[in-house]
């Protein structure tokens, strides 16, 4: 049996890591009684931590809001987890929040233990990170964004589509999903009657939100919707081409944000792009290097003819030279 010190450190990591427990549970994690329980409760809320709880048959223990954060409990692999993610976003696509997540990066460093601390150095020693380009998303926009998915609220904003056409929405959110450096919100478009994407460096949000929303199921996992929608409907041109390589092999050259995979069988697999050009789509198809064939856009045929021509022609003049 834990002491009295160590087993009130070991009820806080249990409050800490799962929303709700019973008295019983927690009673047979710490190896103690439901009574025993009861007391470290009451110690704890003694400590300035606001543990909540429930009478009756199905009752039950959470921590609850206080007035000021309290101190956290990780384990070994969850602090190198943050430590990691930390760096990470003080070089992230998420403006606002460099400095404050390496403040809170110094803060873990110094109370991690050397083995951590030489665990987490390390692995950012051998990873290089490319300079990041492209449009960010201010961190109190995903803020909000991310309290009114969890919370059932509307949101209003204007919004910039990629062609320049401005509107104003009117959405019930679902899911924020990253791909790249990119946040996008996938939500039901109230006036438009259907699921939709849209990019949240594109949108200036209006306050306040709401009304609250019934939650609806979108007709696919958001990754997969939103996948979708930017690698397709965001330009000009759809083509789906089909790959003679194994999947495997092409995923490693296909980005989420540039094109869609599916699996046909161990050696081959379909391709589903866009582009705002055919011109673009010929060249970005024939660059991975493997063997393919266009099943649409037809048209597309022609311009891979032209597009050969103009490199067998190249390569005549540069023998002529």
């Amino acid at each position: 049996m834990l002491e009295t010190s160590a087993r009130l450190l070991r009820l806080l990591s249990l409050l800490q890591a799962r929303q709700d427990w019973s008295g019983a549970e927690l009673a047979t994690r710490l190896e103690v009684d439901v009574r025993t329980v009861r007391r470290d409760v009451d110690r704890l809320r003694n400590l300035g931590y606001p543990v909540d709880a429930s009478p009756g048959v199905a009752g039950g223990y959470r921590l609850g809001v206080g007035a000021s954060l309290p101190p956290l409990l990780l384990d070994d692999e969850e602090a190198v987890a943050v430590a990691i993610s930390l760096r990470t976003a003080a070089a992230g696509s998420v403006t606002g929040i460099e400095e404050t997540s390496i403040r809170a990066l110094t803060k873990l460093e110094h109370m991690l233990p050397s083995r951590l601390r030489h665990r987490v150095s390390a692995l950012q020693a051998v990873v290089v990170h490319t300079s990041t380009y492209g449009p960010s998303v201010d961190a109190e926009v995903l803020a909000q964004v991310a309290g009114a998915c969890r919370e059932h609220m509307r949101l209003r904003f204007d919004y910039r589509s990629h062609d320049g056409a401005a509107s104003r929405r009117q959405v019930e959110p679902h899911s924020l999903v990253n791909i790249g450096r990119r946040w996008y919100v996938l939500a039901w478009d109230v006036d438009r009657g259907d699921w939709r994407t849209f990019r949240l460096d594109r949108a200036e949000l209006k306050t306040p939100t709401g009304p609250r929303f019934q939650p609806r199921t979108p007709p696919a996992d958001a990754a997969t919707f939103v996948s979708k929608g930017v690698t397709g409907r965001a330009y000009k041109f759809e083509g789906t081409f089909l790959i003679h390589a194994p999947i495997d092999r092409v995923a490693e050259r296909v980005t989420p944000t540039s094109g869609r995979l599916e699996q046909v069988d161990e050696n081959s697999c379909l391709l589903r792009a866009g582009a705002d050009s055919l011109t673009g789509m010929a060249v970005f198809v024939s660059m991975f290097g493997f063997e393919f064939e266009v099943l649409e856009p037809p048209e597309l045929v022609e311009h891979l003819r032209a597009h050969i021509g103009r490199l067998e022609r190249a390569v005549a003049r540069h023998a002529e030279g």
